[in-house]
């Protein structure tokens, strides 16, 4: 599996500073979108989260997002190495998704931005 980058996620009570505060430390704009009651900015390797505390509380349980070239590669060789797909893949607006339980009980989003599938 090719990994190509790591997102840092993070949960935010409101998107507003946050935003312009990570906007001016990588000198990236942000990239929003709106998925599942979630208002979500992408800013460098940054990716920022609000909304009701109920859908929060599930994105916090995830380490972290890790880009990969092909997520179905990626599914097989977390498979052999003894992580359990929890969720996915699943598309989403970035890409295709999936969430994995590696063995020692953290938990990882692993996307990659095809377009194809």
């Amino acid at each position: 599996m090719e990994i190509l980058g790591t997102t840092l996620r993070i949960c935010v009570d409101d998107l507003e500073a946050p935003v312009a505060f990570y906007e001016r430390l990588t000198g990236s704009r942000a990239q929003r979108y709106e998925r599942g009651g979630i208002s979500v900015a992408a800013v460098g390797c940054f990716l920022l989260m609000s909304g009701p505390e109920s859908e929060l509380e599930v994105l916090r349980k995830v380490s972290a997002t890790i880009a990969v070239r092909d997520l179905d590669e990626a599914g097989a060789a977390l498979g052999a190495a003894g992580a359990r797909i929890i969720v996915g893949p699943v598309a989403t607006p970035a890409g295709r998704n999936l969430l994995a339980l590696h063995p020692d009980g953290t938990v990882f989003e692993y996307v990659d931005l095809r377009t194809d599938a």
